[in-house]
């Protein structure tokens, strides 16, 4: 018995050592599981708060109080103090800017103020300071730029509105009077004018800093024309294209404002009085030998105006033939109003606030200004001085319509010549010089681009 009692002795060790450890195996298994729970659940707390912290971060609320970070852009080698140095977009200036394009949507709205474009320019403004949206930067495709890169930068969109405006224009008054011509052409010194007074100002203003492509660019908002103000600013000053836009159009728009006090300053009463006598009848045949005699001459001595002036001559031929009605009735409704949409949101594009609020944009705001007056003082200038030597009057009224706002600025030559008489009926006789503008501001802008490159 005493035997069997020492065999099992031994196994009766094994097995309490066995028992012990798997009863401490237990334990350390719950006190691991434990663990592994609480630090799952750790975790998961951690990845909720990282993942509404990244939400936040991404709202347009945090983008406005904290600023939107950007890629520096790359210089442009013929212009490397473009640089942009800015690490974030301001979420004061994204604000700012967001109320500009609302003033504008306003402005169209309420005022007609070129609602056409204004409207588009405006949405686009506050779509491109909407922080984090990525419809200008930021995104793999963001669409506005696209826009502005498929159809401004190439020119593309501003050709097209001008297919569409020679659709609609009827160059009969021009043709019945080919000396108010040169009353469009004096209207394009305030162009010139204003190349010489950028200049001016980028070299004796410290915090202006415009290049000659600028100068160029800024200086066609005196033609008043604001597709070719956006084709020559898309091709020699990009980063100033939306300020550029902005200010030829607001300025076209402000026509009824701007010229009646020049036109009243630089004429005398019985000058406004002058009446003018019906225009003769202009045939079809004259009408259809226009523009081809036209991009004729323009392609022999200016070929860089080719492009402008050739779509405006295209949709003109379009209009006059009478056997295509429907490529004109499509050039002058469905397509350029499908070209005006892209045409004003690509511009809108570059009214973000980095590029906008700048020193640059209020010197372009001015001299558009000045360039637009200098235009509309030329022309009157000139209708007076061609009285002296004429012996048929003309009224000086009509000069100011030398700017290429049609029909705008040839209806306030009429308001203001009614004023004086009102049997003085001045409509059609300031048509010439108005569509010459159109001509003007074209040949105007070929021969920044001859002077300036650009291509």
């Amino acid at each position: 018995m005493k035997s069997i009692r020492h065999m099992f002795m031994p196994l009766a060790a094994v097995f309490l050592l066995c028992s012990s450890v798997i009863l401490h195996a237990e334990d350390d298994s719950e006190a691991l599981v434990s663990k592994e729970s609480v630090d799952a659940e750790e975790e998961a707390q951690t990845t909720i708060k990282e993942s509404l912290l990244k939400l936040w971060k991404s709202t347009g609320i945090y983008g406005f109080l904290n600023g939107e970070p950007i890629q520096h852009a790359e210089p442009k080698e013929e212009k490397p103090e473009k640089k942009e140095t800015a690490d974030k977009r301001s979420g004061s200036g994204m604000l700012i800017m967001i109320g500009i394009g609302l003033l504008l949507i306003y402005l169209g709205i309420s005022k007609g103020f070129e609602p056409l474009l204004l409207i588009p320019i405006g949405f686009g403004c506050v779509l491109a300071n909407v922080p984090y949206a990525g419809v200008v930067h930021g995104a793999e495709f963001p669409f506005l730029a696209l826009i502005f890169d498929v159809g401004i930068q190439t020119g593309i969109f501003p050709l097209l509105i001008f297919m569409g405006v020679g659709a609609m224009t009827d160059f009969g008054p021009l043709i019945a009077n080919p000396k108010t011509a040169l009353l469009g052409a004096a209207a394009q010194f305030g162009i010139f004018a204003t190349v010489l007074g950028a200049i001016w100002l980028s070299k004796n203003v410290e915090a202006i800093n415009y290049s000659i492509q600028d100068a160029g660019a800024i200086g066609i908002i005196g033609g008043a024309d604001g597709p070719t103000a956006i084709f020559l600013a898309g091709k020699l000053a990009p980063d100033l294209l939306g300020a550029i836009a902005v200010a030829a159009y607001s300025y076209m728009a402000l026509v009824p404002i701007i010229q009646p006090p020049i036109m009243k300053l630089l004429t005398t009463e019985e000058e406004r009085k002058i009446g003018m006598k019906q225009l003769r009848h202009v045939s079809k045949a004259e009408k259809i030998v226009f523009p081809v005699m036209v991009l004729v001459l323009c392609g022999l001595l200016l070929p860089s105006a080719t492009p402008l002036v050739g779509m405006l001559m295209l949709g003109n031929l379009f209009r006059e033939c009478g056997v295509v009605e429907r490529l004109s009735k499509t050039a002058a409704n469905e397509l350029i109003n499908i070209v005006t949409i892209l045409l004003g949101l690509g511009v809108g594009s570059k009214l973000a606030a980095e590029k906008f609020l700048q020193p640059e944009t209020l010197g372009i705001i001015a001299l558009g200004l000045v360039a637009f007056a200098i235009g509309t003082a030329s022309g009157l200038i000139l209708a007076r001085i061609m009285n002296v030597f004429s012996k048929e009057k003309i009224n000086p009224l009509i000069g100011s319509a030398g700017v290429s706002a049609v029909p705008m600025a040839a209806r306030v030559s009429n308001k203001v010549g009614m004023d004086a008489n009102p049997q003085n009926f001045l409509l059609m006789h300031a048509m010439g010089p108005n569509v010459a503008g159109v001509l003007g501001s074209a040949v105007a802008a070929g021969v920044l681009l001859s002077l300036l490159g650009g291509g």
